[in-house]
């Protein structure tokens, strides 16, 4: 086992700042190098952590022997090419969510980080926030008794994206800690979306579901197999900023608001209760007490680097590895499909690759705004 592992990062925009802050910090762990395009961001990244090495060519930049992980912190486009050179010269590597724009990418990188035995690792930050993991140990101890449904919400004014929907942006936090959560398989899924601003297929007779168009705002609801279903409002569009997520339980209820600074989960002993017997109209409603348990501030971002370093040195298989971050994508690419198919119901495990200018039936997209787009 390697005592000290040499740790790249590609990207230096939004957030690649703060995974660079991050692995800096870390015991058995040297930020070795940076790599970004922009040389005034490689500047700045060089006056706070002076003797990184910096690139602006991703081969010249990978072309280092000394150099054991790549971190990839760049547009979704660029995810699987990035990450799938990096597994070809022998490194393992961490990618931001989500892990690429299609299923078969994932698979491509699932397969060869397995040939070359590495680790691939998906940023599903929030699995590793003590707050989500507080949730997780409440409702697996039964306490809140078997989840009925989860709803979330993830709003705000912006950023828009030019490469990815709405959905893809905002909704990967929120499915996480719903597969998280949901001792289930989801088994279907259904979105609807709609494109108020960022209207590149505007002048489509076909455009409320033409493709060259980007959802800002969407709604997608996910069913399980054990009939439990969980709802994911996301929104460009917004004037608030909004990070709530309420879990319900048969027996008790659980709220997450993420952007308290103090109690961000609050316990509610509140449920109806059914009739008892069946000739019974009436229902009951059991309200209790509400209380927060105690949670110590830990940044997720940091027990998440940490985690890929240790699974690096360890060699055990991270909690959102790739298979974990490919389930995630399976979901995004089939809402999408949904969303441009007027929110049919879409079979999770039925994926199909639709061909360059195939349509499914039912499909009223435009293939000449999408090649114009």
């Amino acid at each position: 086992m390697k005592d000290e592992i040499n740790v790249g990062v590609v990207g230096c925009g939004y957030w690649g700042p703060n995974l660079i802050r991050n692995f800096a910090s870390l015991k058995g762990c040297k930020l070795k190098s940076v790599c970004d395009q922009d040389e005034s961001r490689l500047d700045l990244i060089a006056s706070r952590h002076p003797g990184i090495e910096t690139f602006t060519r991703f081969d010249v930049f990978l072309d280092d022997e000394d150099l054991d992980a790549v971190v990839i912190a760049v547009p979704v486009r660029f995810h699987f090419n990035l990450a799938f050179h990096s597994l070809k010269a022998g490194k393992h590597v961490f990618i931001e969510k989500p892990m690429a724009a299609s299923v078969e990418e994932c698979n491509a990188l699932i397969e060869l980080a397995d040939e070359k035995g590495l680790i691939l690792m998906v940023g599903h930050t929030f699995l590793y926030s003590p707050v989500v993991r507080k949730i997780k140990e409440i409702v697996d101890s039964g306490e809140i008794g078997k989840i009925q449904y989860i709803s979330c919400r993830r709003l705000n004014l912006g950023l828009y994206q030019q490469d990815i929907n709405v959905a893809w942006d905002l909704a990967p936090h929120d499915l996480s800690i719903i597969l998280h959560l949901i001792d289930s398989n989801p088994v279907e899924v259904n979105c609807r979306g709609k494109t108020n601003c960022n209207t590149t297929g505007a002048g489509c007779e076909n455009r409320r579901n033409c493709r060259a168009n980007i959802p800002d705002v969407s709604n997608m609801t996910l069913v399980f197999d054990d009939g439990c279903f969980a709802t994911v409002h996301n929104s460009w569009l917004d004037p608030r900023k909004v990070r709530d997520m309420a879990i319900i339980g048969d027996r008790k209820m659980i709220v997450y608001d993420e952007l308290q600074d103090y109690e961000k989960v609050k316990i509610f002993d509140r449920r109806i209760e059914p009739p008892v017997m069946p000739d019974e109209s009436r229902i009951a409603y059991h309200y209790g007490d509400m209380w927060v348990p105690y949670i110590p501030p830990v940044e997720p971002l940091h027990v998440e680097c940490s985690h890929f370093i240790e699974c690096i040195q360890t060699g055990q298989t991270p909690l959102t590895d790739g298979r974990a971050g490919r389930d995630l994508v399976e979901i995004l690419t089939l809402a999408s499909e949904s969303m441009y198919n007027s929110g049919n119901n879409m079979l999770i495990g039925k994926y199909r690759t639709l061909s360059c200018g195939e349509v499914t039936e039912g499909d009223t997209s435009c293939q000449k705004c999408l090649e114009t787009a």
